[in-house]
This record gives structure tokens, sequence and C-alpha cells, in this order.
């Protein structure tokens, strides 16, 4: 079965490209959920010299929100990730200004656009090894309260996209 088979295969290369593509698609999805799946580590110096560590921040859902100063839609969520984190225990984030500019600048721009949770920049060339670089601004990951990874958001995120993750992870926890 199987010589008959691989003759099979030969004598379609066009099939079989297809099938090798299939596969490799079939590879790629399993890592791809294999990575979704871990638990990332992160840890970053604050704009205020603080130090944050995302396995210090179990038991509470984390967003890690990347952006940077010249992405409008990164300027348009900022309001909504602060609404969402003020006065919840249950729930921080943490912005990564990934880009190549200066603290001075970033500073200036926050006074302007303030955000009600911490931010550490994020050299391009120093992305954090667990998340990578993001391939579009912004992307936003949202952390369950274990550690793993509940979400992944390119674009802007609302407040109501937040609110059902969070609300989806709970639910998915508890059955």
């Amino acid at each position: 079965m199987k010589h008959s088979l691989l003759r099979w295969i030969s004598w379609r290369p066009m099939l079989s490209r297809q099938i090798l593509a299939l596969v490799a698609a079939l590879l790629f999805a399993a890592a791809a959920q294999a990575e979704t799946a871990r638990k990332p580590v992160l840890q970053v110096t604050t704009l205020d010299g603080a130090q944050f560590d995302l396995a210090a921040q179990r038991g509470k859902w984390i967003i890690v929100n990347f952006w940077a100063t010249w992405c409008s839609p990164c300027i348009k969520e900022m309001p909504d990730i602060s609404r969402f984190v003020v006065g919840r225990d249950d729930v921080g984030a943490i912005g990564l200004a990934f880009g190549d500019e200066e603290k001075v600048d970033i500073v200036k721009f926050l006074a302007q656009h303030p955000v009600q949770y911490p931010i550490a920049i994020v050299p391009i060339d120093k992305a954090p090894k667990d998340f990578g670089a993001p391939k579009a601004l912004p992307t936003t990951y949202l952390i369950a309260p274990d550690g793993s990874v509940a979400k992944k958001f390119t674009g802007p995120v609302t407040t109501q996209e937040l609110e059902k993750a969070v609300a989806a992870g709970a639910q998915a926890k508890k059955t």
C-alpha cells in the first residue's frame, strides 16, 4: 500500500505539491496553536523605573499591548484599554512602546495621551522572545490568570472586545 501511494503521488506532480502544501499548513497551524498555549515570559523596565514581570501578575488578566506613537489605531485604542483596567483588581495592563523612539519622546507623547497603566520601551531589535516582533501595530495579547495567552488581537481593541474575551475565558475555565 505504501509503495502504491508513493507511485500515485509521483505520477501527479501538481497534486503532490498541493499535498505537501497542505501538510506544511497543518504543521504550521499546529505550531501556531502550541505557541498560543504556552505561558510567555515578559520582564521589562517601565518608564518610571519599576520592574514589570508578567509571571508576578498571575491570578489576574493582563493586557500586553504593543503600540507606537506614530500609529493612529494605537492612539485610538489607548483610552479603551485605560477604561478597561481602571478600578479593577482582576485586570492589569502593560503598554510596550515598540520602536526606536527615545524615552523623552515617549514621555512627551504620553503627556498628551495619558494612560492608566505602565509603559515600557521595547526597541525593534529587542522584541520579547516569547512574544516576538508584532507583524502589525497595535497588537494586543490578553493573558489569562494562569499565565497563558487567552487571545491575540491584531488592530485596535475596544473595551467591549476585551470584556467579551475575559468573559469567554472565564467561562471556559469553569467548564
